[in-house]
């Protein structure tokens, strides 16, 4: 029998403040399986995030709770026995004589497909990626640039071993039962709630978002080069909304009890699509940023949602949200509020339609956008003004910055 007391323990830690109990999402290596320290064995849910839990130390995990299941915060869900002093000795002689193995010169003259790309993988992380069956080219195309170890090859195998199947319909009568994730739980009472205690309308507009893709075409190549990352509309978006909201600061205000609060500044929650559903990260004091600034946040949310590494502390507050159902193909849709904020505002796909310009019949590229607010707190008039401001920041991006003798170079900061 093993002794229960020589193992470390894993235990559910306190994600934040008023939570006391979380779900065990997924278990990421099976009963029995040898780990590592440091290496990521389960995936926890929340209502509010998901975070990935890591073996204390090397040896053996035991799973002691289901995937599924609720419990409270604290409680001991796996155990990891040490490996035996031979056991231990012959790993560390087999990752050793792995490196060894592994490692061959570098041509003298002609430079491999590493070094063009700047990407480098360790003789261990090469060795598991054989082992594993994952085809070089995509981990390289994943990591481009970076140093790929051995944490890198398992997130990759894990992402790739999470990727669900296409369901199939079996042609019986049989059905299948899922637990609803405490994230999708929390997500849908704050919905039933957003429309039961809110008195929330949708108002509409239309975007001709030609001069924005001319920017785009004309500068996106310099602009990556000097900051990594290309220009993209969400940034454009959180630099008109942030301007339009210094006009109707009531738009970006709520309710709390028989009080309205208005911040002096815009925090924006920009609504991501990650693994395991939607989230809202949040861009503290955005009215601050340019657009560089947004673009550079912007990304970095977006990779930390596509790898489920969002925090609790990303998405606390916000103030005002912005959406994006256009990535999906959405020509148009109603969001919904996020409480405690009164009003969210959605962009869609952009399409080419037919439009009149100067009595003439144009066809140019157009986005429906749509701004849900609550009534109690915005009238009809400031949301449908506060949405013909944003409409004009966008159409005409040159009034987001007036000074300077090239204020498109300065606008996106060339």
């Amino acid at each position: 029998m093993k002794d229960q007391k020589s193992m470390a323990e894993i235990i559910v830690p306190s994600p934040g403040e008023s939570i006391t109990q979380v779900q065990i999402a997924k278990w990421l290596v099976i009963e029995g399986e040898e780990v590592e320290k440091d290496q990521e064995v389960v995936e926890i849910d929340s209502d509010k995030a998901s975070f990935p839990l890591t073996a204390p130390e090397d040896g053996n995990l035991h799973i002691l709770v289901a995937e599924g299941e609720i419990v409270p915060v604290g409680t001991i869900i796996a155990k990891v026995e040490p490996l035996k002093g031979e056991k231990k000795a012959r790993q560390e002689k087999t990752i050793k004589s792995a490196e060894s193995e592994v490692k061959t010169p570098l041509p003298s003259k002609q430079p491999t497909e590493e070094l063009k790309s700047g990407t480098r993988i360790s003789p261990l992380a090469e060795k598991i990626r054989s082992e594993k069956n994952i085809q070089k080219e995509q981990v390289f195309a994943a990591y481009e640039g970076k140093r790929i170890g051995k944490k890198e090859i398992e997130e990759y195998a894990a992402k790739s071993k999470s990727n669900e199947k296409l369901f199939v319909f079996s042609g019986t009568r049989n059905t299948e039962r899922r637990k609803l994730s405490m994230l999708r739980m929390k997500l849908a009472e704050r919905l039933v709630a957003v429309k039961n205690e809110t008195a929330m309308l949708t108002t509409f507009n239309e975007v001709n978002m030609k001069n924005i893709l001319e920017i785009k075409e004309n500068y996106n190549e310099a602009f990556k080069e000097k900051y990594s990352v290309g220009i993209g509309f969400m940034s454009f978006f959180t630099k008109a909304v942030t301007l339009a909201l210094r006009e109707f600061p009531q738009v970006n205000s709520m309710l709390d009890g028989d009080e309205l609060v208005i911040p002096e500044y815009v925090d924006m929650g920009i609504a991501v699509s990650a693994p395991k559903g939607l989230v809202v990260p949040v861009i503290r004091n955005a009215e601050k940023m340019s657009i560089p600034e947004l673009e550079i946040s912007i990304k970095e949310l977006a990779v930390k949602a596509r790898e489920n590494r969002i925090t609790i502390e990303d998405m606390k507050g916000g103030t005002f949200t912005i959406t994006n159902g256009g990535v999906f193909g959405s020509m148009m849709s109603t969001p919904i509020l996020n409480p405690p904020q009164s009003a969210i505002l959605g962009m869609h796909k952009i399409m080419d339609r037919p439009i009149a310009v100067e009595g003439k019949v144009e066809i140019r590229p157009m986005m429906y956008v749509a701004l849900s607010y609550d009534h109690r707190v915005i009238d009809g008039r400031e949301s449908v003004t506060f949405l013909v401001k944003v409409k004009e920041y966008l159409e005409d991006p040159l009034k987001m910055e007036l000074e300077g003798e090239d204020p498109i170079m300065k606008l996106i900061g060339l």
